[in-house]
């Protein structure tokens, strides 16, 4: 970690997705190196899969302990799809100061996505649980800044999950930026280089929408 010389010392956790089962590359080393291209500090969270709530979210919860422990002031998160909901999670929990989720799994209430919901806490989880772990019914006026992107054409975690959040984050004067592009499948990830490209459409531009929102919250020159 490096610290700024003119601003708080400010570092980035990427979590990547994959249902809670696994960890998707193109989602992790990828995108932290794409944020470091900002100036930004940033690294991978390899946090427990296959495993129920509240590890993985105990995990993320250590870790940014250590960063704050290391004297890290500004600390912000980005996930993707499950890593989303994780993201999400840490976000309404108060833990960071602005988060970034991609195609995230937002609600527990949804049908979908049932592969996310059977490994964090199964699929007879009781109404109470899955209220409690939908991140829409966890916003409030003390929620940091996020960014969302999704797009319209995806299948597993459809765009109601990024609608859902964006009301409730509407609702309670949370600061946010909502992008729902046209075109585009589950898990682009940063979009370049990987199968689907040319079908993804404007949806390629998340990452400069998302470097101009960061830039405006003043985390980027």
């Amino acid at each position: 970690m490096t610290a700024s010389a003119d601003g708080p010392r400010t570092h980035v956790v990427v979590l990547p997705g994959g249902g809670y089962a696994r960890l998707a590359p193109h989602e992790g080393e990828p995108v932290a190196e794409w944020l470091r291209g900002l100036g930004l500090e940033a690294s991978v969270l390899e946090y427990p899969v296959r495993t129920r709530h509240p590890g993985p979210f105990h995990a993320v919860r250590r870790h940014i302990g250590e960063l704050r422990a290391h004297g890290v002031e500004r600390i912000g998160v980005v996930g993707f799809s499950a890593g989303g909901h994780l993201a999400g999670h840490a976000a309404v929990s108060g833990l960071v100061d602005a988060a970034v989720l991609g195609y995230p799994v937002v609600s527990m209430q949804l049908p979908t996505h049932r592969g996310s919901r059977e490994q964090l806490i199964g699929l007879r989880a009781w109404p109470w649980a899955r209220r409690a772990l939908s991140i829409d019914r966890l916003v409030t006026r003390g929620a940091p800044p996020m960014f969302i992107w999704h797009t319209a054409a995806d299948e597993p975690v459809p765009v109601e999950h990024s609608y859902l959040l964006g009301r409730a984050l509407a609702a309670h004067d949370v600061p946010h930026a909502l992008h729902v592009y046209p075109r585009g499948r589950h898990g682009l990830g940063l979009v370049d280089g990987i199968d689907g490209e040319e079908e993804a459409g404007i949806a390629r531009n998340w990452t400069r929408d998302c470097a101009e929102w960061l830039r405006e919250l003043g985390w980027i020159d």
